[in-house]
């Protein structure tokens, strides 16, 4: 059996059980493609798996890779897959329920891979599938959010929250973010409008009558609950985390939404195009060596990323 270089867990646990280690080599199945990994970006979605949050409503077979965001090259197809062949550069956010990234090779369904943006290598664009097709589903899915309209983005620095301002800036809505002193200038040059320092601020107290709150953070601090009152009336609450309550929505007269993010080679393809265009910049925080999977979950769990965090494989 041919064997790579993987980082998995074999329980739920902390940082510590993390094992970089020789892994089975996957083989693509018939609709599949056999990915050679360039880089892998991390999410906090990672770390909360591997802690455990999941078990409630998934269920994984132990040894575990994480990891669901990846750049690299097709080594191998399967005989149903039809798009793409040995040898493109791709880029992938892959499903969330089967082995992840942090690994040498990965098998992804064609259908979840697109070819990666022209202008970037593989550790730039192993930073956008995963957060920036959750921004994307956030603002655009059902035309949420419109040219001329204002949008407040929670944790705005952060890997979703940086790729949201400059979608929405490109939408041509008022951005209005939530972030810590360090980062107002930064998300400044990304288009933000507004920066509100949550750190002196109640963001509640500094912003009214928003169309359109994007909620990266959830129960943390209360921070959807404290968003209601921003929205103007008929506003949306689209919450990323936590599902946004019927009830709340109800109360102050306005929607919600929640998004649970999804592959889409279409989104994934437009967002390549944008990115070639220098329209969309990921920010990535630090690159690390897959061998340092540990100390990157670590960063993550901070949660004070700024935009994302990449393992080199190759």
């Amino acid at each position: 059996m041919a064997t790579m270089k993987a980082v998995r867990f074999h329980e739920y646990g902390g940082p510590d059980v993390l094992r970089f280690e020789d892994a089975p080599r996957p083989d693509p199945a018939a609709d599949e493609v056999l990915i050679r990994v360039h880089a892998s970006g991390v999410n906090p979605v990672d770390w909360k798996i591997r802690a455990g949050r999941a078990r409630r409503w998934r269920s994984y077979n132990l040894p575990l890779i994480p990891g669901w965001d990846v750049s690299g090259v097709v080594e191998a197809v399967g005989s149903e897959a039809k798009r793409l062949k040995p040898g493109d550069e791709v880029y992938s956010r892959p499903d969330l329920t089967r082995n992840g990234s942090y690994a040498e090779y990965i098998v992804v369904r064609e259908s979840e891979v697109a070819l990666k943006p022209k202008s970037m290598d593989h550790v730039v664009a192993a930073a956008i599938p995963l957060a920036g097709l959750t921004a994307w589903q956030a603002l655009f899915d059902g035309d949420r959010l419109q040219s001329g309209q204002t949008i407040l983005i929670h944790a705005a620095a952060g890997g979703v929250g940086s790729f949201a301002v400059q979608m929405a800036k490109l939408r041509g809505a008022r951005v209005i973010g939530t972030a810590s002193p360090r980062n107002h200038e930064f998300l400044k040059s990304l288009g933000a409008d507004e920066v509100v320092d949550y750190n002196r601020v109640k963001f509640e107290d500094a912003v009214h009558d928003v169309d359109m709150v994007l909620d990266t953070m959830g129960s943390h601090d209360d921070i959807q609950d404290r968003s209601w009152k921003v929205l103007r009336p008929g506003g949306i609450l689209v919450g990323i985390l936590d599902m946004p309550s019927d009830e709340k929505a109800a109360e102050h007269g306005v929607r919600k939404a929640h998004v649970l993010v999804r592959a889409d080679v279409p989104q994934l393809e437009e967002i390549a195009k944008l990115a070639d265009a220098g329209k969309i910049k990921p920010v990535i925080q630090a690159v690390l060596p897959l061998a340092e999977a540990r100390q990157a979950q670590e960063m993550s769990a901070t949660g004070h990323t700024r935009g994302k965090i990449v393992l080199r494989v190759v």
